[in-house]
């Protein structure tokens, strides 16, 4: 019998559009043989809708004629399956449109790959692919990965944190905290956003002012780090989880400007240059997979093998599942090597990493619902209750039956 993935994609975030292809392109490559796709397309108000057309990429062109072809649902859990109900419910008749036995969040940014989803998806208590509630925020946290993978002996830059309130309050006094401590250039980045939004590198004192400003758009905390000059970005996945992971191929993006912008690995067209090569899906093209890159990466042997161990180190160390992208940055000044982020639900799912190794996205896809369904059996296992007597002699005042 075949198993029944409801891809869920969109959401309310900044990279709502990017998901809506992440997540369509994972409902093309699943291998029809084995699984059963239920698209879940959630608006930028959370609102879930599914149907026939909410996996057909075209149709997003035009969200609200596709909405009004599709049915809005809530999960409800039902025994072993989450039930997609029809909303709102009709008095009569049979109100579950579908089911899922397992959810796959295709999800990127605030709001759901920060551990929202997986905590939504957990309550219900449904089987879903992926990073758990603590590993999704960790990694969407900058700073607090930061704090993580330094604590694991794992290199990453050092940075200063500036919160809105603090900074409204006395902007010069937090500018020279932030000159006291690096050095320019300096990258100002949102504190927990992904796709290069609300990134800009500032070379001194008013641009540095004009970068948080533009920073503080997206978030109430801002990153601060030093920005590296002569920069070489190499980007590898992981699959796994806690017990055993292993890294993809490595790539390095090729940017068009200082930093790699949204437009570069959104916008770009999927072009390649001389030498480069990208993955496609078969279905729906762009997203990351369409990001101009160097695949494998212009680095040596003994740099590759160190960027994937680190990989793995770190996706472990943040207590990862499933598959995610770990971003590293070489100065090439010192050929130093620094972890950069992780995205713990990259874009197109780093498919186009482990087609080089052989692992076509099918298989891939395969794996990770594997990772959760043996993450659910882990936890079946596990004790979540303790049967006590407690409330049988508990009085909280007042007479029985009383109303405050």
């Amino acid at each position: 019998m075949k198993i029944k993935v409801g891809v869920m994609f969109g959401g309310m975030s900044v990279e709502h559009e990017v998901s809506v292809i992440t997540g369509i392109q994972a409902c093309y490559a699943f291998d029809r043989n084995k699984y059963e796709v239920v698209p879940i397309y959630i608006t930028k108000d959370n609102q879930m809708y599914t149907g026939e057309y909410a996996g057909v990429i075209e149709e997003y062109r035009n969200i609200p004629e596709l909405l009004k072809k599709s049915q809005r649902v809530i999960p409800v859990k039902e025994g072993n399956k989450l039930c997609l109900m029809k909303y709102p419910m009709k008095k009569f008749g049979n109100n579950v449109y579908d089911y899922i036995d397992v959810a796959f969040p295709a999800v990127h940014g605030t709001n759901v790959e920060d551990g929202t989803l997986a905590g939504y998806l957990h309550f219900l208590n449904v089987p879903y692919v992926g990073c758990d509630v603590l590993s999704s925020a960790v990694g969407m946290d900058k700073y607090v990965m930061k704090a993580v993978l330094k604590d694991h002996q794992i290199p990453v830059l050092d940075c200063v944190v500036l919160n809105i309130r603090e900074y409204n309050a006395d902007t010069e006094q937090h500018l020279a905290r932030v000159e006291a401590r690096l050095s320019y250039p300096v990258i100002v980045k949102p504190i927990n956003l992904g796709s290069s939004v609300g990134i800009r590198i500032a070379h001194d004192h008013d641009e540095l002012l004009d970068a948080l400003d533009y920073a503080f758009e997206f978030s109430s905390k801002v990153l601060v780090e030093k920005a590296i000059t002569n920069l070489k970005e190499i980007n590898c996945s992981v699959l796994g989880d806690y017990e055993s992971a292993e890294a993809s191929e490595c790539e390095e993006p090729v940017n068009s400007d200082e930093i790699l912008s949204y437009e570069d690995k959104y916008m770009s067209g999927g072009g390649s240059k001389s030498g480069s090569k990208t993955g496609s899906s078969g279905g729906a093209k762009g997203g990351m997979s369409s990001l101009k890159r160097k695949l494998p990466a212009e680095i040596n042997g003994e740099v590759r093998e160190l960027i994937r161990s680190m990989a793995v180190d770190a996706f472990k160390a943040l207590g990862c599942s499933g598959v995610a992208r770990i971003d590293f940055m070489i100065d090439q000044d010192n050929d130093q090597v620094y972890v950069n982020e992780i995205n713990t639900i990259p874009g197109s799912l780093s498919f186009y990493l482990w087609e080089p190794l052989g692992v076509p996205y099918s298989e891939l896809l395969d794996r990770m619902v594997r990772l959760a369904l043996k993450r659910e059996r882990e936890s079946e296992e596990l004790h979540f209750s303790f049967d006590t007597n407690l409330l049988a002699g508990v009085t909280l005042g007042g007479s029985k039956g009383s109303k405050r």
